[in-house]
């Protein structure tokens, strides 16, 4: 997952309380290590085991947590609930937060249906759509609301997140419309990079960009070259040897 918005990219940001953005975003790898910790029965884990669980390194794992305070003990690790109750609380999902989804296609119906949120602090409010074919669909026990009624339930629920699974086309007005709102966070998953004001995070989501990136390292793994090799061109005496590609502006 990376973040993206139309600002400009600068050194490295902390939050309010010191604690580097990139070890905030591995917060959540760490809860979730914890949870299956717990669920297996384990009461304490050393660095190594949770760092093995969480898939970083050991020393990078107790660098983050010492942002958090001193929560290990010498020999004899960390108390996993204990370790899970903290950063759950420093991340906040100890409380109840209120999403909204819009856009009700594909991938919108799969968040719709996906049974976690619930458990991890994120109550899904409605689900939104301006199309007038699926305005009124049941998904579970939720009924897709008209786009049109985006403020009403912004602040009748007191929604702080926005998720986008829309188009590119219509992503940014569904942002604005999300902002001009109330909503001060917002998670992208259409594939276009979006314009937020200052005092709004936003988080993108693109799947095709971590597959990308996944051909990378096979690419690399299988040892092959990389790009094929492109065919000299013909030597050519002036821009009239150019070849036309396509028909000029507008064509």
């Amino acid at each position: 997952m990376t973040r993206a918005s139309s600002r400009r990219p600068g050194p490295p940001t902390r939050t309010e309380r010191g604690i580097p953005e990139a070890t905030v975003a591995r917060l959540p790898v760490y809860l979730r290590a914890l949870t299956g910790l717990s669920d297996s029965g384990i009461a304490t884990a050393s660095s190594e085991d949770l760092a093995t669980a969480a898939g970083v390194n050991s020393a990078k794992l107790r660098k983050d947590l010492s942002y958090l305070g001193s929560y290990g003990t010498r020999g004899v690790g960390y108390d996993v609930e204990y370790l899970r109750y903290q950063i759950a609380r420093e991340i906040g999902v100890t409380q109840d937060w209120a999403v909204v989804i819009v856009g009700i296609g594909n991938l919108g119906h799969a968040l719709a249906n996906y049974s976690g949120f619930g458990t991890r602090g994120f109550r899904i409010v409605a689900l939104l759509d301006a199309d007038p074919n699926l305005i009124g669909e049941r998904i579970g026990d939720m009924e897709v609301r008209d786009f049109a009624e985006l403020e009403d339930i912004v602040k009748a629920d007191r929604v702080s997140i926005g998720v986008i699974t829309t188009p590119a086309g219509p992503a940014q007005e569904v942002c604005d419309r999300l902002v001009a709102a109330g909503v001060t966070s917002i998670l992208n998953f259409a594939p276009v990079v979006l314009s937020v004001p200052d005092g709004v995070d936003i988080r993108k989501v693109d799947l095709s960009i971590e597959l990308q990136i996944l051909a990378y390292h096979e690419q690399r793994k299988s040892g092959e070259a990389g790009l094929p090799e492109v065919p000299e061109l013909p030597a050519m005496n002036g821009l009239t040897d150019l070849p036309s590609v396509g028909g000029g502006v507008g064509a």
